[in-house]
């Protein structure tokens, strides 16, 4: 039975081991541009078998969050080529994830202050980003009211990924993560209570709530390839004002099943419960994860969300998934993968650290000195 230790081939490369470091957004970046700050940080965590990026915005109306740096300028794949090149001179396997935030943005982090491009033109109340309010200050304060995208924009946005996608190549990335989940563009597409549009991809049909996602991977695909493409997913996920609807498991499931069509290198899924359906011992909707595996048996499934060493092995032995995620313990904890190997303790992160600043609370977390204990 697979463990977290054993190796695992992906994107033509053999990871050392099946601990993924989920992509955390750090806001760091004032410039939006990468610096040696960056390269630090992803550099201190490269035993992590695969890391996936914070959310990278592949164009300026993409971003939704202060200090994010992005994925479609010289500078900006410069720097990121730095961050690149840290990493795998440790001999570590890094993604970046390619994000569009949709609705979820504010008119002080769009071009010349306007409105967020979405499916929709709703507004939502529940939704908060980390932007300037009204006095120029960072804060989180309320998203502005989107714009629903022409079906030209729609398209162009398409073209944007794969821009980006192939931008993260030329940066020296192993791969791509496109950021269909958490309520962001794409998700804002696939849910039938956001999407209301009356084109090709409006929800009248499933295949239409599915139509822009299914073309981003099919662009990207066709820049860069198909074992460098992977796509993370949220079911049941209700982050950034994302209703309930019936159909869920039925429209991951039709995805689950067109990626397996297409041979992208993972899906990565994000823990919001799963639906309902039968928990083991872990605390995780097998059954769920039981389908996805059916409908998407040949590359990589990756499960993050309050995992720990014992319910990753749990899964791993289960059949049900091949990488195991962890985010926030990766915050505090740059060698997470030594500590869950020798059963050593793990720092707890400093919350206030989380967005914006510079290296507190970010890259001056050290590893575990056994000889000091």
């Amino acid at each position: 039975m697979p463990q977290l230790f054993d190796t695992y081939p992906l994107a033509g490369r053999t990871l050392p081991n099946r601990i993924v470091m989920a992509p955390m957004t750090r806001a760091r970046s004032p410039s939006h541009v990468p610096d040696e700050l960056l390269a630090t940080y992803y550099s201190q965590r490269a035993s992590a078998g695969l890391i996936v990026t914070e959310g990278v915005p592949i164009s300026p109306a993409a971003h939704g969050v202060l200090y994010v740096p992005g994925l479609y300028t010289p500078a900006q794949i410069a720097g990121w080529r730095t961050v690149t090149e840290a990493v795998h001179a440790e001999g570590g396997t890094i993604f970046a994830q390619l994000w569009h935030v949709g609705r979820a943005s504010h008119a002080s982090l769009q071009p010349n202050g306007q409105a967020p491009l979405s499916s929709t033109s709703q507004a939502s109340d529940k939704i908060m980003t980390f932007a300037l309010d009204a006095e120029g200050k960072p804060g989180f304060v309320p998203a502005t009211p989107p714009r629903a995208m022409t079906t030209g924009e729609v398209q162009q946005t398409v073209q944007d990924f794969a821009q980006a996608a192939a931008n993260a190549i030329e940066a020296g990335f192993d791969g791509i993560e496109i950021h269909s989940a958490n309520g962001y563009l794409l998700e804002q597409f696939l849910n039938p209570h956001v999407n209301d549009r009356t084109d090709q991809y409006g929800a009248d049909t499933q295949e239409n709530r599915c139509r822009f996602v299914l073309e981003v991977v099919d662009a990207i695909i066709e820049r860069i390839g198909a074992q460098r493409t992977g796509i993370r997913f949220s079911p049941w996920g209700n982050f950034n004002d994302m209703p309930p609807y019936d159909e869920t498991a039925q429209t991951y499931l039709y995805l689950a099943g067109e990626m397996a069509n297409r041979e992208v290198a993972y899906i990565h899924l994000m823990d919001q419960h799963l639906g309902q359906g039968r928990e083991d011992a872990s605390g995780i909707n097998l059954d769920f994860l039981q389908l996805m595996r059916a409908a998407y048996p040949r590359g990589a499934l990756i499960l993050a969300g309050n995992m720990t060493l014992e319910t990753g092995n749990h899964l791993l032995e289960a059949g049900v998934l091949d990488l195991v995620g962890f985010g926030q313990p990766f915050i505090s904890n740059p060698d997470l993968v030594a500590r869950l190997r020798n059963g050593w303790p793990l720092a707890q992160p400093d919350r206030k650290t989380y967005y914006g600043g510079g290296a507190e609370g970010y890259t001056d977390y050290p590893v575990w000195n056994p000889a000091a204990v």
